[in-house]
């Protein structure tokens, strides 16, 4: 038995054989059953969504293989978001770009939303309108998913977004075009068959160094305050085409720096950090190695010299008189008897020599 599809459309579209709500008015009489459905019997009125859908805005959310989880997540969440998107598998890296374009057609979708990764570290973001142009590529730095801790805010699914935008947008030409391509790419078309008819949630775009800074806010009706829901990423301008993923360049970002000459840099610079460290350790050691110069004079040993006292010279006219030294015999006697020592250590002499 095939599942039942509610029809969208205006009170005509209705089904006569649902049941209808039944409203009893009250009196001391009951009223029979075929009065009560002629006189109190109240239609309610379809909801704001069941109208006409006009703006068929349909976006083709996917990306290229070698993605890591972050992305992945980050995918989820804006099609989360958008209720107007569409998913598709992973295609292969030796693909071109132009193909991209048939995948719209086959999915029958006029925006696209595609993520490529290369070197399994650095994401690129395309907009593109399909198939005619223009596209815009894109850096993807700083990406927060929509389920950290940090994102406190919950926002109804399915529902329609105010799109804020930087007043900087209006100044330079290459945002002014940006804006119009997030304006429809991003907003969820007006009663699309997936959409709730409630504004509850805020996408914001703002211009800071450079860089388009995307953030997503739930709109509390308590106090009308902000709390941030997510995901958030960063948005770096590389080039902006004329045509959908290619054709000629209308704008491209003077102060783009690729990620490659980014990292290059870090390297270079770890590296002569790590040169100059080695030239000190060289210099230390040539020093240490030198000769010394040989002083033959103390400039110091002046400061503590101390002069001595004076005494008067007194000379001698006459030799000194010797002096009488006690006479020892240095020499061991070989005879057996009593040994005596007689003053120096190494005099050994007998008895009967010192009588």
């Amino acid at each position: 038995m095939a599942a039942f599809k509610r029809k969208r459309g205006g009170r005509g579209s209705a089904d006569k054989n649902a049941k209808k709500p039944k409203f009893v008015v009250d009196g001391d009489e009951v009223p029979s059953e075929t009065e009560q459905e002629q006189k109190n019997e109240v239609t309610v009125p379809p909801p704001v969504s069941m109208g006409k859908w006009t703006n068929k805005e349909r976006v083709l959310i996917f990306s290229s293989r070698g993605i890591n989880f972050r992305t992945r997540h980050l995918m989820q969440d804006l099609r989360t978001m958008m209720p107007h998107s569409k998913a598709d598998t992973k295609m292969d890296r030796k693909d071109k770009l132009f193909v991209v374009n048939e995948v719209c057609e086959i999915k029958n979708c006029n925006k696209c939303l595609f993520f490529e990764a290369k070197k399994k570290q650095d994401l690129y973001m395309w907009i593109s309108n399909t198939p005619h142009g223009p596209s815009a590529k894109f850096l993807v730095q700083n990406i927060h998913t929509l389920a950290e801790l940090k994102m406190t805010g919950n926002c109804l699914k399915g529902s329609r977004p105010l799109l804020s935008f930087d007043p900087n947008f209006d100044k330079e030409p290459q945002y002014a075009l940006l804006k119009e391509l997030f304006i429809q790419t991003f907003s969820t078309p007006r009663y699309h068959p997936k959409s709730q008819p409630f504004v509850d949630h805020v996408f914001t775009f703002t211009l800071a160094d450079k860089r388009i800074w995307f953030r997503n806010y739930q709109i509390i009706e308590e106090d009308a305050s902000l709390v941030e829901v997510g995901p958030r990423f960063v948005l770096n301008l590389i080039k902006v085409f004329q045509g959908s993923f290619g054709g000629p360049t209308l704008y491209e970002n003077p102060d783009f720096q690729s990620p490659n000459m980014h990292r290059r840099e870090i390297r270079l610079a770890a590296a002569a950090k790590i040169r100059e460290k080695q030239m000190v350790k060289e210099m230390q050691k040539m020093k240490r190695t030198e000769a010394k110069d040989d002083l033959t004079k103390d400039v110091t040993a002046d400061v503590f010299l101390t002069p001595a006292e004076e005494k008067p010279v007194h000379i001698e006219t006459e030799a000194p008189e010797p002096k009488l030294g006690r006479r020892t015999n240095t020499k061991l006697s070989k005879d057996k008897g009593c040994r005596r020592h007689t003053g120096n250590w190494m005099d050994w002499t007998k008895s009967s020599d010192l009588q």
